[in-house]
């Protein structure tokens, strides 16, 4: 991902920031507890597509 454009994304929910997860190929909004997928290079950035975290992604919650 560039840095601009996770500058300009925001969550659709709550507009907050977000936060690139390279690894794992995801947007992490931390206010939500949601995680965005990245699917061939695209953001999906629809609510119902994102993947709620669970108590094992506490370490990914609070980097």
């Amino acid at each position: 991902m560039t840095e601009q454009l996770t500058d300009i994304l925001a969550c659709p929910i709550c507009k907050g920031p977000l936060v690139w997860l390279g690894e794992s190929q995801e947007f992490l909004c931390r206010a939500d507890r949601l995680a965005y997928p990245v699917r061939e290079g695209i953001p999906v950035m629809l609510p119902d597509e994102a993947r709620r975290l669970t108590p094992d992604d506490r370490a990914l919650a609070n980097r």
